[in-house]
């Protein structure tokens, strides 16, 4: 892909998000919800929440061992409401929907092996300091990517397909037009010229709607309010395909609609399948497992790269072991777009960062709070939050070794 995508004239790409009111992203909510509800009563719980939405019905299910008490069934009622589902015939009805919930706690192997890791484990002098001591949750690899195409040093497919629908979002919260509905979708085609961005080939945009609406009167507001908001207007042409609700009618949706479940809308979650991805979701997961602690590592590694020059573009893939701190393999991939060779590369990943999981929840703050509202519109580039991973504090420390 690297050598089609960087010498073609012509190279199409699409990219896609969903709105908070999605099946699968109302579960991705519920499961941070949940997870930052106990870490902000203990920062040492072990959680790994999953939830599946169906009409009428949220089921929880999971193993979590904490200290804390949750209300679970209040907070799953609480988060639907915040979505938009707070009344019977929109999806699901946060105040009469049915909870189930079956909860266990981790299983004392796995716990044992995240508790005490096998560098401690074989290591004559014993210590207590988590980032020697806390292994890997689970084996996996995981990828972080950033390019220099977005402000946000993301790919700009995915990019305005998240502003698009939290555009959607803003306007069916602000009342601006009270015959949206939350669930919804959006998807942007992106032709490249040379590995550049040049325009936007194809633009589509589905929102639920109450039923008395025009698909006329809805084409013209989202074009109107949504679009031209959104997409610069040098990035689109007259050849460039609009398509709003596609399929003429879009009453039904969330849970009614569709099943939805957690961990379902992963390149939603990345970058849009611009770059590769480990197969590991990330909502519901406390910072000891890798799935989401390593994906933000190699984020944070990728961005760092890409704005100190390195790079214009560059991918990251970070793999570990059940039970073994140290990463067992670390690996760029820069797509020709560096003068540094691959060792040079490395060497200074291994100067600057520690991407041991005790090391990444320490140094960027991973026991706090903060999932819930990563859980809709992208993990990454996320300009309007203040995400850890997202900071470039070792910029100049990357500079200082060229």
């Amino acid at each position: 892909m690297a050598t089609t995508f960087s010498e073609a004239k012509k190279y199409l790409f699409t990219s896609e998000s969903v709105t908070e009111g999605h099946p699968d992203k109302i579960c991705d909510q519920i499961s941070d919800a949940i997870l930052d509800n106990i870490l902000s009563q203990d920062k040492f719980a072990r959680i790994a929440c999953e939830v599946t939405t169906t009409n009428g019905l949220v089921v929880v299910m999971g193993e979590i061992t904490t200290n804390a008490y949750s209300d679970i069934p209040s907070i799953v009622r609480k988060t639907l409401k915040e979505i938009g589902y707070s009344k019977p015939g929109l999806g699901i009805d946060s105040e009469t929907c049915g909870i189930m919930v079956s909860i266990q706690g981790q299983s004392q192997d796995i716990s044992s092996g995240v508790s005490s890791s096998l560098e401690k484990r074989t290591r004559d002098t014993q210590t207590d300091d988590e980032i020697e001591t806390l292994g890997a949750g689970d084996q996996g690899m995981m990828v972080g990517y950033a390019s220099n195409e977005t402000k946000n040093f993301m790919p700009l497919g995915i990019t305005l397909s998240h502003e698009l629908c939290k555009k959607l979002t803003e306007l069916r919260k602000a009342n601006i037009l009270p015959y949206l509905r939350p669930d919804g979708k959006s998807q942007v085609t992106v032709e490249y010229s040379f590995g550049k961005p040049k325009r936007l080939d194809c633009i589509v945009l589905s929102t639920q709607h109450a039923p008395d609406v025009t698909q006329t009167q809805i084409s013209k507001d989202l074009n109107e309010k949504v679009i031209q908001n959104i997409i610069p207007k040098e990035l689109i042409d007259n050849n460039t395909k609009i398509f709003i609700n596609p399929s003429g009618r879009f009453v039904l949706g969330g849970p009614q609609a569709d099943t939805g479940l957690t961990g379902r809308k992963i390149l939603v979650d990345t970058y849009g399948g611009f770059a590769r991805h480990g197969g590991g979701a990330f909502s519901g997961k406390d910072p000891t497992k890798v799935d989401r602690t390593g994906a933000y590592g190699a984020r944070y590694v990728a961005k760092h790269l890409v704005a100190a020059k390195i790079a214009e573009s560059c991918e990251v893939q970070i793999s570990y072991a059940i039970g073994v701190a140290k990463p067992t393999s670390i690996s760029v991939e820069t797509f020709g777009t560096s003068k540094y060779s691959p060792e040079d590369i490395n060497k200074i990943i291994n100067e600057v960062f520690d991407l041991r999981p005790g090391a990444l929840i320490k140094n960027l703050g991973l026991r706090n709070p903060i999932f819930q509202q990563t859980a809709a519109y992208g993990h990454f580039g996320r300009n309007d939050l203040n995400l850890p991973w997202e900071s470039l504090d070792k910029v100049n420390v990357i500079k200082n070794l060229l």
